[in-house]
């Protein structure tokens, strides 16, 4: 398949398959029984909830909810790592009409975490030590950081 002739294929309307399956708008399903399976109870007599937004209802209509959960990705990159902390940033956010990168909205965090066994001293020397090597990352990235 070629991408520069890849079109993003959006729905006008409901797509039905067969008699039994229909594809909603929303990007959910309706699964239908046949019609000769009209008698048949499938459940106790209400309508049962599944994980992952599935319900069966007693006729056996079935509804498949689309899953929204995590489809933008990751929300943080990590762009370094020691011992004890993570530099971690959030994605860019690139503006649709003009390809330009939100840069308002990218914050570079960073997070220490030390064992409390450690003790005072140690995870001082320690953060310090690491700082320091977090720092010297931030002076050897390509892209300015801006500090607030």
């Amino acid at each position: 398949m070629n991408p520069e002739k890849f079109t993003e294929q959006i729905l006008n309307n409901a797509v039905q398959m067969d008699a039994s399956v229909n594809f909603q708008l929303n990007g959910n399903m309706l699964i239908v029984p046949c019609p000769w399976e009209s008698d048949k109870e499938v459940t106790d007599g209400e309508r049962v909830r599944y994980r992952a937004g599935i319900e069966v209802d007693a006729d056996g209509r079935t509804r498949v909810k689309r899953y929204n959960d995590g489809k933008n990705g990751p929300k943080y990159e990590t762009l370094y790592e020691t011992a004890h902390a993570k530099v971690q940033m959030t994605r860019p956010q690139i503006r649709p009409y003009n390809g330009r990168r939100r840069m308002d909205e990218e914050f570079v965090y960073v997070t220490f975490k030390f064992p409390k066994k450690y003790g005072l001293a140690l995870t001082k020397a320690l953060y310090q030590e690491e700082a320091d090597e977090i720092m010297s990352y931030f002076k050897t990235r390509k892209e300015e950081t801006i500090w607030k």
